[in-house]
């Protein structure tokens, strides 16, 4: 019998398209039948008419969890002898299974047949290889079946992908109750093969299977589930080892008792197996790496080799090359993906032609991008061009014949997938953002109009001396489409040319000891209007500089201003960073984000005193601080505009920003402690010395449970001891609550009953006048306290005398965030970003886990200083009776010059949802306008749909837009 008479692989996959499109064309050679179960919502039929063997069954029916019924079904579509079960990740050897097949067709009383089982995980670059399986007694021939069971699940091998007799699964699947676990399926498959017939596991390399490097794909652990000592654990596998002793198999011949004792004793041999690691461990063993298509695979062996198992051979090694092609040219895995947008990205960029280009400089490029990878046709074909017209032609002929397998696959075209990445989407963002030829035109027009260009001073440090990434960003700005700007290079090296101030592109020597004091002299000498400290390596976007022109000569009282970055992270990925408008608090809660780059007046940068040599690590960030201490925050601006692109800082923790922030909050009269936060960032603790009485406003009205709760998460959880609870009844009909608050008065707790029915805002306002504490807190029925420094860590930011109000994380109860600070516009209204996020995620710009400003904040958790919320005349009762009082209390208080403060080092449990109240949305847009037309807190580049905080649309109409 032919090979497709007698196999046939039954593929499973679930919604990986390119995991799929790999395994078929790794099987396309092997002449076996191959039956493919596709549980994806979405058909994946265009990739399985690519391989007419292939027969391609769309199951939507079947869910990624109900794996059992679409295997069930699969071995039910098998007409062959033998078949095998095929992930979409894996590679199933073709002479392993040829061998297979060969031994089970010899050997009738044999039920299933594999070998050996490698582990590799693909990196960018790489392939890393483990040894999984330990050398096994290799043939479980023994006449008795629990002998056979026994010694196999004593030194286990997973069979699940096995070459195996098709009538054994029938009889497997047939038999299996309906949603059994996917542990307890796992164990009792290897039980139920074993006692049904013998077993081969021949001395062969048989399998090359990914690592989940992250977790079992089903989220299962064997050992874990054999081990839980759970009461309906135990129950449930009692169960499934009743099931097992009833089964028809070999142990017939024993007593039903006797079945069921064989079946424990192979849970308890499986556990011990697991447990001393006696058959399966993870080890690395060998790094291949594809680096070069004139040079063959380089592999690293680790230093210890199992030299017992059946990998070393060059028979092998050749196998494993095929394998690592498909692997590279046909990219699936989640890490591989990561590290290759990085690659693609430096790879996309590398491909792009600058005014100054020559053939050479050209093919200097796409040379760099092969040392990347090798794998990208898109590289390759440019390259085999270029070379095509040299005389080393066997060189030529070897990329052509790489050119050809490359090409010979039926691999996705992967700038598809690239275009889908984060810096894909930001490439074409920043594609469609540059300023066609009329909007050059129109713009460099109106600023003549406005009084001609302002010259800016580029202060680039070279303190590695790198011409070529000095090259990369004089290219940009030659190529930049505003020209009225002098270069300064302060490097390290020789200067290629001797030079003075008045050039354009100027040389000063400098080291790294004296660097600081070289820039300070060279901005007194300077002419520019505006001065900016750059790196070489940092790229100037074609408009940047153009936009920034226009807006500084439309607002001459600007002192300073701060643009968005495109940042490369260190695999060579790009992310977007859109900073919002000045931001006291995230400034200081993150100055590597928030520090950089910015466009200094010349006249304001020399009064601060320049850039201090004691503060070398942070430069910008300690001189902006000064010309905060001497100027306040006034005309200290922001542009929604990409700037540069530009590496992003390391996460490490930077001595001189602390230093840097710890001074300034001295002189402004903080005895302050600044200690590490998240990656790169920090927390400040005011150490105010005040310990104000805090006045807890709560409003009752017919909400017993939600108000118990809540004030019973005050009376347990708050640390801070002066503070007093007002519950503010809002004419409560319910006898168990007006019962409740009767009994409620207490030390701590006061209740003021209402004799009629008020507005929320009214309730509030009323509420306040019989408050004692000198600040309060609005604090919703709904919520609950879970931190119990709440009120110390409100009043952190309450005490600052510039503080108008702070606000708090919501949290639902599966600790998601529920609201994150208000964003005005978001999705129409007033919405918050992040919603549904974990409880610990960073965030964008990590702005989920630091301390910042925002337009407004949620009332379901808010904090003021009682006689701020006096002068600001309390809640709007008319306007806002029901809905948007506080957003419109934190608006007001904005515009008397305070600010809102958002921390995260609050939790509340409360659902974070918004009132639907058009009428008063409608009068807080009209209201407040300006607010609404731009929200300080976002930037105009990001999206307001959705959670928000994701790359908006971006064409050439902003431009025209601006002169609108």
């Amino acid at each position: 019998m032919s090979l497709d008479e007698q196999l046939t692989l039954v593929v499973l996959t679930h919604n990986r398209p390119a995991f799929l499109r790999r395994t078929l064309q790794f099987y396309s050679t092997l002449p076996a039948r191959v039956l493919v179960l596709d549980s994806s919502p979405e058909s994946a039929g265009a990739i399985a008419e690519l391989f007419p063997q292939v027969d391609y069954r769309h199951l939507p029916q079947f869910s990624y969890s109900g794996l059992q019924e679409k295997v069930a079904y699969g071995v039910g579509q098998v007409t062959t002898p033998f078949m095998t079960f095929v992930p979409d990740d894996d590679f199933l050897l073709h002479d392993a299974l040829v061998q297979s097949v060969d031994f089970l067709a010899a050997h009738p009383d044999y039920g299933l047949c594999h070998g050996y089982c490698l582990m590799y995980l693909a990196y960018g670059n790489k392939v890393e290889y483990f040894r999984r399986d330990k050398k096994v007694c290799e043939d479980y021939a023994s006449e008795d079946a629990a002998e056979r069971v026994l010694s196999y699940l004593g030194q286990y091998i997973p069979p699940f992908y096995a070459v195996t007799r098709t009538e054994l699964l029938l009889r497997w699947y047939a038999a299996l109750p309906k949603g059994t676990g996917f542990e307890l399926q796992e164990f009792g498959h290897a039980y139920f093969l074993l006692s049904c017939a013998k077993a081969r596991i021949l001395p062969i390399p048989y399998v090359v299977r990914e690592v989940n490097y992250l977790r079992s794909e089903h989220q299962t652990d064997i050992l874990a589930k054999l081990c839980d000592p759970d009461p309906r654990s135990e129950a449930e596998r009692q169960q499934f080892v009743s099931f097992l002793g009833a089964l028809d198999t070999g142990l017939n011949d024993k007593a039903l008792q006797e079945r069921t004792q064989v079946a424990l004793a192979s849970i308890s041999a499986l556990k011990t197996c697991l447990q001393e690691a006696r058959s399966l461990t993870l080890t690395s063993i060998i790094f291949s790496r594809w680096n070069d298509v004139f040079a063959p695979v380089d592999r690293e062996f680790g230093p210890r080799q199992f030299v017992e198992m059946p990998f070393y051979n060059q028979a092998f090694f050749d196998v494993l090359s095929d394998v690592e092609f498909l692997i590279h040219a046909m990219p699936a895995g989640k890490l591989q993906m990561e590290q290759l947008e990085g690659v693609w990205t430096q790879q996309e960029l590398l491909l792009r032609t600058h005014e100054n280009d020559t053939s050479e400089t050209i093919a200097n490029r796409l040379w760099e991008a092969m040392t990347l990878n090798i794998f990208n046709p898109h590289i390759v074909e440019p390259l085999l061009e270029l070379m095509a017209e040299q005389d080393d032609q066997e060189e030529v002929e070897q990329l052509s014949r790489w050119l050809e397998r490359l090409k010979s696959v039926q691999r996705e075209d992967h700038r598809v997938r690239f275009n889908d990445m984060p810096s894909g989407r930001v490439l074409q963002w920043l594609d469609a953002r540059k300023p066609g030829a009329e909007d050059v035109q129109a713009i460099t027009t109106r600023i003549a109009e406005l009084g001609g260009c302002p010259q800016f001073g580029i202060l680039l440090l070279d303190l590695e001396d790198d011409m070529s990434k000095l090259q990369l960003t004089l290219d940009s700005l030659v190529e930049g489409h505003c020209k009225n700007f002098k270069v300064v290079v302060f490097t390290t090296g020789e200067p290629p040319a001797a030079t003075t101030v008045q050039n354009t592109l100027h040389f000063v020597k400098v080291s790294k000891n004296n660097w600081v004091e070289k820039v300070n002299q060279t901005a007194r000498q300077s002419s520019c209007d505006w001065l900016m400290l750059a790196e070489v390596g940092d790229e100037f976007t074609p408009g940047g500089l153009l936009r920034a022109a226009l807006e500084l000569q439309a607002a001459p009282e600007c002192r300073a201003v701060f643009a968005d970055e495109i940042q490369r992270l260190p695999g060579g990925a790009l992310t977007h960073v859109m900073r919002p408008g000045f931001n006291l608090d995230l400034l200081q809660s993150h100055p590597s984000l928030m520090s950089r780059h910015w466009l200094m007046r010349r006249d304001v940068l020399l009064e601060a005193g320049g850039y201090s040599a004691d503060f070398e690590q942070a430069p910008e960030f300690e001189l902006l601080l000064r010309v905060i201490e001497k100027g306040g925050l006034a005309w200290l601006a922001h542009l929604d505009e990409p700037l540069l692109i530009c590496d992003a800082l390391p996460t490490d923790e930077n001595p001189h920003q602390r230093l840097a922030l710890t001074r300034h909050l001295n002189q402004r009269g903080y005895k302050a402690q600044v200690s590490a936060a998240a990656d790169g960032a920090w927390r400040i603790d005011y150490r105010h010395s005040q310990r104000p009485l805090v006045s807890i406003l709560l409003r009752s009205e017919d909400n017993l449970e939600d108000l118990q709760r809540c004030l019973s998460s005050i009376l347990l959880r708050t640390r801070y001891s002066n503070y007093e609870v007002l519950i503010a009844d809002n004419h409560s009909e319910s006898p168990e609550l007006v019962d409740w608050l009767a009994r409620q008065e207490k030390a701590r707790v006061s209740v003021m009953r209402m004799p009629r029915r008020l507005s929320h805002a009214a309730l509030a306002n009323a509420a306040r006048q019989k408050a004692k504490g000198e600040y309060l807190v609005l604090l919703s029925a709904q919520a609950e306290v879970v931190s119990p420094n709440w009120i110390d860590s409100l009043l952190n930011h309450a005490l600052r005398p510039e503080i108008g109000v702070v606000g708090a994380k919501l949290l639902d109860r599966s600790d998601r965030v529920s609201q994150a600070g208000l964003i005005l516009g978001m999705n129409g209204g007033v919405g918050s970003a992040f919603i549904g996020e974990a409880k610990d995620a960073q965030g964008y710009m990590q702005r989920l886990v630091l301390d910042q400003n925002y337009g407004a904040v949620s009332d379901a958790c808010l904090m003021v200083r009682a006689e701020v919320f006096d002068a600001a005349g309390g809640l709007d009762e008319e306007t806002f009776a029901e809905a948007f009082s506080d957003v419109d209390l934190c608006l007001k208080l904005a515009q008397a010059g305070y600010m809102t403060v958002w921390t995260p080092q609050v939790h509340v449990v409360h659902p974070g949802t918004l009132p639907q109240a058009p009428e008063a949305l409608a009068a807080l847009q009209h209201k407040w306008a300006d607010a609404f037309a731009h929200d300080l807190a976002y930037n105009k580049n990001l999206a307001l749909t959705g959670k928000g905080f994701t790359l908006g649309e971006s064409s050439g109409s902003t431009w025209a837009q601006l002169l609108a």
